[in-house]
């Protein structure tokens, strides 16, 4: 099979998902249009050449409905011959766009494909009104209590042993490493700046607002669980009701990008390439607990690849949740320190759609300014499923 190269990929800052939020007075199109616009304009890439724009969007309704991929290339400008499609793998939409598009490329069914990602939880919060009141319909004959994540989240904190404190101070780690990143300059080259509309002139937003340096695991222990009510409880009476707003990721605006190409399309537009995809897979996992699915996805991916944890150098596995990735860790033995050296979406948001190529963003940039050769990302998705996949850097 042929490589598929990473060109580039970049990603808005993330801008919190609430009316009022830095990137709530933009239309999602427009955002994602800002993150397509950059990469032609970063890599000089003729848009005309891109055979496919691949969008990861998992509330696709109202603003965001009618193929954003469409709309928001379209709005960027690029030609009318170049075509696009919306998916949704829930919150690994836009790494599953990055698999399409890295495959399409190995196939050599593309040349030159973008796989991207927006989501603006500020206009359409999840769950929102204009979804389907019962989306699961007769799935409740196999499985009568699928649960709401954050319940899934606290299952997950339960089977494992996470207390209260251990999530805390997980996600005030998240915040910690997220702000001495930032102050060092290392999500610069990743973050494309938007232009907001204001009231007298416009706004240039350029850094993550969903990260707060002065989180503790002190200020964390003095919120509510979040999911917690008198049915719910009886219902799961193993559950210790530490998911809070605090350990848990916040609604986020944000959109992302990344060009993959061929070999002889690099050539061809003199285009050098960041990274490769390297290793790919994907699978289903149990619905109830719904976000383990980056454990046996992981650990298919590393039998496939004759990898080992102690090959990779970095994991960026999605902070939905706290649990999450600390169950991954203790399920695989994985170094702690590896583990989103960054932060993650606990600090840096989870804007849905677009997390998978954030994701990828801070991975590629993070291999690139530590030498780093190798890294792994992963992440969990409603209804129990997980991308997995490995990039090398170049």
């Amino acid at each position: 099979m042929a490589d598929a190269l990473i060109v580039d990929v970049v990603r808005t800052p993330s801008g919190r998902g609430k009316p009022g939020g830095a990137l709530s007075g933009i239309h999602p199109a427009q955002l994602l249009a800002t993150v397509l616009g950059a990469l032609v304009q970063r890599t000089g890439i003729d848009p005309g050449a891109v055979d496919d724009v691949i969008c990861g969007c998992v509330l696709p309704v109202r603003d965001q409905a009618f193929n954003i991929a469409r709309t928001g290339l379209l709005v960027a400008g690029f030609p009318e011959s170049v075509p696009g499609v919306t998916i949704d793998r829930q919150c690994g939409s836009s790494q599953q766009a990055v698999h399409f598009a890295a495959q399409g490329v190995q196939a050599g069914a593309y040349d030159v494909a973008i796989a991207c990602g927006v989501e603006q939880m500020s206009g359409i919060p999840m769950p929102t009104p204009a979804m389907d009141a019962a989306p699961f319909g007769p799935l409740s004959a196999r499985y009568p209590s699928l649960p709401h994540q954050g319940i899934a989240a606290e299952l997950i904190a339960a089977r494992w042993g996470f207390e209260r404190e251990e999530l805390d101070a997980y996600a005030a780690r998240s915040h910690r490493l997220a702000a001495a990143c930032a102050a060092d300059g290392g999500f610069a080259r990743e973050i494309v700046p938007v232009e907001v509309p204001g009231e007298s002139c416009p706004v240039v937003v350029t850094s993550d607002e969903t990260v707060r340096a002065a989180t503790t695991p002190q200020s964390l222990a003095a919120l509510a669980p979040a999911f917690r009510s008198e049915s719910v409880a009886a219902r799961y009476p193993q559950l210790r009701w530490g998911i809070t707003p605090g350990n848990s990721s916040p609604y986020t605006d944000g959109a992302s990008a990344a060009l993959i190409v061929s070999e002889a399309a690099a050539a061809y537009w003199g285009l050098t390439a960041r990274a490769r995809v390297s290793h790919l897979t994907v699978l289903g996992s149990d619905p109830e607990y719904m976000l383990t699915g980056p454990i046996p996805a992981t650990r298919r991916l590393l039998e496939r690849s004759g990898l080992s944890l102690a090959d990779v150098d970095a994991y960026e596995v999605n902070e939905a949740f706290a649990s999450v990735p600390l169950a991954w860790a203790k399920e695989l033995g994985a170094d702690p320190d590896r583990l989103n050296p960054r932060g993650g979406a606990i600090a840096l948001g989870h804007p849905l759609g677009a997390s998978g190529v954030r994701l990828l963003a801070t991975l590629v940039n993070h291999l690139e300014q530590t030498g780093g050769r190798r890294g792994l990302q992963t992440m969990c998705e409603g209804g129990g499923m997980a991308n997995a996949m490995v990039v090398e850097r170049l």
